[in-house]
């Protein structure tokens, strides 16, 4: 090599004009790709925003009935979550079904039964929590529903279907991990078209007996924000690593 030659690969090198192009071709594609994303993030936060008002407005207002046979597309679709609603009935004499699952006592399970309605349809009323010793004790049988007509208010939850994280329900051993509406049915030979497709959680009883009520946690987590400030700081990333690019392919 000649002296006062420069090596092509010396740094700070000219860099070719056509490789410059292509670094800032993806630095600006990079930059689009990270402000939708950053876009998306905010139009997810706004949606999270209205779903925490409207379930907030449902619980903590006055109980309305419970939605009937013509209302149930609508709930089947995802619609009315968290509406607090109130119902007139009597429970079925059929055996309860113990779902797992933990409250702010601890693990346990969820006592599903079936309610009958005044008008007619069928609607499973998660009557509330037991712990896991229980059903070993002989004071179970303590928690069987009352008899004769009964009213209650609670909370209209949204049917669970296929069992919990990694424990799919076994309906054949009765093994249920998850509140799927549909299965218990069909396990329990109940007309699946008399029967709601929601569950309610009934409030607390003012004796505070087993199964206790009124354990519904109702948490939305909301990391949308922190999100979109992300998306948009490596949108500005990309847009320095563009500038830092140009600026050396010209003074080079």
């Amino acid at each position: 090599m000649k002296p006062g030659k420069p090596a092509d690969n010396a740094v700070g090198a000219p860099i070719p004009a056509s490789r410059t192009a292509l670094w800032v071709i993806l630095g600006l594609a990079a930059c689009v790709g990270f402000v939708l994303l950053g876009n998306w993030q905010v139009h997810r936060l706004h949606w999270k925003l209205e779903l925490i008002h409207d379930v907030d407005t449902r619980v903590h207002a006055a109980p309305v009935p419970a939605p009937g046979p013509a209302q149930w597309p609508r709930i089947a679709a995802g619609h009315e979550r968290y509406l607090h609603v109130r119902l007139t009935g009597t429970y079925l004499p059929v055996a309860q079904t113990l779902v797992h699952g933990t409250s702010a006592r601890g693990y346990g399970f969820w006592v599903m039964t079936p309610l009958r309605t005044e008008r007619g349809f069928i609607v499973w009323v998660n009557r509330g929590y037991i712990p896991a010793s229980l059903p070993e004790s002989p004071d179970f049988a303590r928690i069987r529903p009352p008899s004769g007509q009964v009213q209650l208010a609670g909370l209209l939850r949204l049917s669970e279907p296929g069992g919990g994280f990694l424990r799919p329900n076994d309906p054949a051993h009765h093994r249920w991990y998850s509140r799927d509406v549909a299965a218990i049915t069909r396990a329990q030979h109940l007309s699946a078209q008399d029967v709601a497709p929601y569950f309610v959680d009934a409030a607390a009883r003012a004796t505070g007996s087993w199964p206790l009520g009124g354990q519904t946690v109702i948490a939305f987590p909301n990391h949308h924000l922190g999100y979109a400030i992300t998306w948009y700081l490596l949108a500005a990333g990309s847009l320095v690593g563009v500038f830092l690019i140009v600026r050396h392919a010209r003074r080079s």
